[in-house]
């Protein structure tokens, strides 16, 4: 009986292992664009899970999305980061116009969902990538998805609704190197309103360092079709925003994105900046898991 017992226990420590294992195991993978630019693709959590896709903004990759996969309560899900087109571990194409048509950047985003199989999943996009949300929906509708949540979404890239930098977005763009990783630096700065700590700041300059500068430059004429992405939208849109963002007014987008669609839900972050799931990681990630769970 003890040797039974003994085995039977053995036999659950190793399972449990194995289980772990298995969430804990992160995938890498590519994915090919339609125009041919190769996406970098990661995974965790549960891959049996419901699968939820983080599209980071600009300057970005999915290191942005660290404090979410790293998440106890998210590893049931399915969690699918990739580096948007221009950006972290993915191609970066030298022509601008490879970044100015939002098509291409909402077919990236379809290519992502077909070659993971992701079936139904939800949509997670922070500033650049709401529009790249806003770009699949205008593409392909809401018959894929099971809804979309933006994060300090870029609605639309008009002055009422994006605060000028001028200074900041000249010199992002600038020739010169210094002058642009100095810009670069300044617009980070900008992303929060209460700055994280210098190692995750310095990982994420970093990161901003690996933008190809082209797409940079292009990003600014980008093509975000509000009206014919989130009009006939009927899956559940939770936009989430930081009260004191400094790229994206708040509260105009809000009231943009409500007139052409009145079914959007919406919260504000008291604490936040432009990075509500960095400086409230605890808040978002609830929010995320309670509204990826009622999908």
């Amino acid at each position: 009986m003890a040797l039974f017992v003994y085995r039977h226990l053995l036999l659950s420590l190793l399972l449990m292992l194995f289980s772990v294992s298995v969430l804990a195991a992160e995938k890498h993978y590519t994915v090919t664009a339609p125009d041919g630019v190769r996406l970098a693709v990661q995974e965790r959590g549960d891959p049996q899970g419901k699968p939820i896709i983080f599209i980071h903004g600009l300057l970005g990759s999915r290191l942005n999305w660290e404090q979410q996969l790293n998440d106890p309560q998210l590893q049931r899900f399915r969690l699918i980061t990739y580096d948007l087109r221009g950006h972290g571990l993915s191609d970066k194409p030298e022509q601008e116009a490879a970044y100015r048509d939002g098509k291409r950047w909402g077919e990236d985003l379809a290519a992502v969902i077909d070659a993971s199989r992701a079936r139904k999943p939800l949509l997670v996009g922070w500033s650049l990538g709401g529009a790249v949300i806003t770009n699949y929906l205008a593409l392909y509708g809401d018959a894929g998805i099971s809804g979309a949540l933006y994060v300090d979404g870029v609605v639309a890239l008009t002055p009422a609704l994006i605060p000028a930098h001028p200074e900041v977005y000249r010199d992002m763009t600038a020739g010169d190197l210094k002058t642009h990783l100095d810009g670069e630096r300044a617009f980070l700065r900008l992303c929060f309103w209460r700055q994280p700590d210098g190692a995750t700041f310095e990982r994420l300059l970093a990161n901003a360092a690996l933008a190809a500068l082209p797409m940079q430059r292009a990003v600014p004429s980008l093509s975000v079709p509000l009206e014919q992405g989130l009009k006939d939208v009927r899956v559940p849109l939770l936009f989430i925003y930081g009260e004191h963002d400094a790229l994206v007014r708040p509260q105009a987008s809000l009231e943009q994105a409500a007139r052409v669609n009145p079914r959007i839900q919406s919260r504000l972050y008291a604490h936040s900046g432009h990075t509500p799931f960095i400086e409230e990681p605890a808040r978002f990630n609830q929010d995320l898991a309670r509204f990826a769970g009622s999908l």
